[in-house]
């Protein structure tokens, strides 16, 4: 498979690629294990692939989902608070 990956598994390079071309693979990764042809190794491999770049893909997906709630949020005057701002979200540690 031409894909590198690190000893855990991880694909390095989807660190800084497009929405548009993680999706693009992500499609084509699809449609090879839907026609069934690639040895089982070759189809773990791109299932593993297929994982990382759909949870790529949230990953944008989620950023412009809260930068449009951020810009379309009505601005709250100096010290008031609200239910959704930051102060209130659960620490995720």
């Amino acid at each position: 498979m031409a894909d590198a990956t690190t000893t855990d598994g991880s694909f390095p390079d989807l660190e800084g690629m497009r929405y548009e071309d993680a999706r693009e693979e992500l499609i084509a990764i699809v449609a090879k294990l839907e026609a069934g042809q690639a040895p089982l190794e070759d189809c773990m491999h791109l299932w593993r692939r297929g994982e990382a770049l759909a949870a790529h893909c949230a990953t944008w997906l989620d950023g412009a989902q809260a930068e449009i709630e951020r810009a379309t949020r009505p601005a709250a005057p100096e010290g008031e608070l609200h239910a959704d701002d930051e102060i209130f979200d659960e620490d995720e540690s």
